[in-house]
């Protein structure tokens, strides 16, 4: 199906997506300019974010792209499987956390198990997803210029040569951007009916789980075990590690991670840090999970659903037997700060080069592998980044802990709600936006957040927030903190907040700036 000369609309687009998933269209779907004589700059192998961003920057600096992907839309993983439908189930986590808590309170009614669903959510998200992906192959189009084929696997013949849709297509370079996978764990029984992982909930459940086994701590683990858990589907995470305490996170402070985990337990989730799941059982469908305890005792887990929340390996693979490429002992792409890889002409970029498995890195990494195969020299060192994650409250930090602060500086300070030898149930602080009527019924439930700041240079150094509504104001933090220049006290108290804000860091810094030497707050 060529669409070159054409401009479906976004419904029209939404009507051919919704087609070929259900294999009433299963031809190419093919954008590209016949009229162009120039050799493509790149072509991009993977439309999701990384590929996206990265054409159009390339388009946008002069160049010509091609990008190929086996869906029959660009955006990726993100809007069909991964990020959005987290972020859909984080939010309703969210709302039924305050229904149950409210239960019977002010005008809240009393809470009805049964009217809470994983089905329904994971239903009503397959029914709209498509709309985003209307949307990017419409912009990508009419907006951006860019030239894909979609709706057709890429058959990478060598560092300048692809095959897809039954054409050959040169490029003077190759940027490789198809993504993760689920790491599966080596154990038997994953084959059994009931086991899912992130893709395979929200395209094959199609019963309602009363009980869940969660294998793995990842932060997948964490945020839809809290969605589970709160629609009344008794959950049990099974971790090797701590929680928060995986080699995906980083700077992760103890206070906060503290805060978080006993939050979950509090909601009648139950952690097992220490524990190895041994195999998974059934009969026809999931029964339970065998379980190791840190203990070195044996229990079998009752359970009707089974969620692998493992983390992710790269799709590697083909690139090293078409290409040659270097991977590391994790399968994932080795590329250096200008995404080129150890094959001259070819980039990788997003989850395929490793962690963090994070949208931003893939967009960036997109625009790097552009700029750089333009003639313009780039790094992007992404070593360093704000980060999140959801359980029924946003998790936000960025910077040094509290305790890698002190082993870097001589003279920490912290600014902290509430403040140390202060019990949550004792103070309504830090009232997070979202917790307001926490505050006056539940105060340990208003959140958490700490300020880390090296007090010789009165500089910011790291920063800590559970709540709601900080996220946005993470991604300053972490610009600010990171100039040459730095974050100050004193420049956060400068700031005009707006009151009652998110972060009670500005008006905090400010009860402490006029000193001379900052002490603890």
């Amino acid at each position: 199906m060529d669409v070159t000369d054409r401009s479906p609309s976004l419904n029209g687009w939404r009507e051919l997506i919704d087609g070929a998933e259900i294999g009433e269209i299963d031809e190419p779907i093919i954008n590209v300019d016949r009229d162009d004589t120039r050799e493509y700059d790149a072509i991009f192998i993977g439309g999701g974010a990384g590929g996206r961003f990265g054409s159009a920057y390339l388009r946008a600096l002069g160049g010509r792209q091609l990008v190929i992907d086996k869906w029959p839309f660009l955006g990726g993983s993100c809007p069909h499987q991964a990020c959005v439908p987290h972020h859909l189930f984080s939010e309703a986590a969210r709302e039924l956390d305050l229904a149950r808590w409210m239960s019977g309170k002010l005008w809240f009614p009393e809470f009805e198990e049964k009217r809470a669903s994983i089905l329904e959510m994971v239903e009503l998200f397959r029914a709209g997803r498509n709309t985003a992906h209307a949307f990017m192959n419409w912009q990508s189009k009419e907006q951006l210029g860019m030239e894909y084929i979609l709706n057709a696997p890429a058959t990478v013949i060598d560092a300048h040569t692809v095959e897809a849709a039954g054409e050959r297509f040169s490029a003077r370079n190759l940027v490789l951007a198809t993504g993760a996978t689920t790491r599966w764990p080596a154990i038997p029984g994953l084959d059994i009916p009931g086991v899912f992982d992130f893709a395979g909930l929200v395209e094959d459940l199609d019963y309602e789980p009363n009980r869940c086994v969660i294998i793995g701590g990842s932060k997948i683990a964490l945020e839809y075990g809290s969605f589970f858990q709160a629609t009344g589907c008794a959950t049990t995470i099974v971790s090797r590690s701590p929680l928060m305490r995986t080699a995906s996170l980083h700077h992760v402070d103890e206070d906060l991670r503290s805060y978080v985990v006993n939050g979950m337990r509090a909601r009648g989730m139950t952690i097992l840090e220490g524990a190895e799941p041994v195999e998974v059982v059934g009969n026809g469908r999931v029964t339970g999970v065998r379980v190791r305890l840190a203990d070195g005792r044996e229990e079998v887990l009752d359970t009707d659903f089974v969620f692998v929340g493992t983390g992710e390996q790269a799709r590697s693979e083909p690139f090293v037997e078409a290409l040659g490429v270097d991977i590391d002992e994790r399968g994932s792409i080795v590329v250096d700060r200008r995404m080129q890889t150890s094959v001259p002409g070819v980039y990788a970029i997003g989850d395929l080069i490793g962690a963090p498995m994070e949208m931003f890195k893939a967009r960036k990494c997109g625009m790097t592998a552009a700029r750089n195969i333009m003639g313009e020299p780039y790094e992007f060192d992404f070593s360093e980044y704000p980060d999140f994650l959801h359980s029924t409250y946003e998790v936000t930090w960025v910077g040094l802990t509290e305790a890698e602060a002190r082993e870097r500086y001589e003279n920490v300070i912290v600014i902290q709600m509430p403040p140390k030898g202060v019990e949550f149930e004792d103070l309504p602080l830090p009232c997070a936006e979202g917790t307001m009527i926490y505050a006056f019924t539940k105060p340990e439930l208003t959140g958490f957040q700490k300020c880390v700041v090296d007090a010789d240079s009165r500089r910011i150094v790291g920063a800590h927030h559970v709540g709601y509504g900080a996220k946005d104001a993470f991604q300053y933090i972490d610009f600010l903190i990171r100039r040459p220049q730095g974050l100050t006290i004193d420049d956060m108290a400068e700031m005009n907040e707006l009151f009652l804000n998110p972060e009670h860091f500005i008006q905090l810094c400010r009860l402490r700036a006029g000193q001379r030497d900052v002490v603890d707050l």
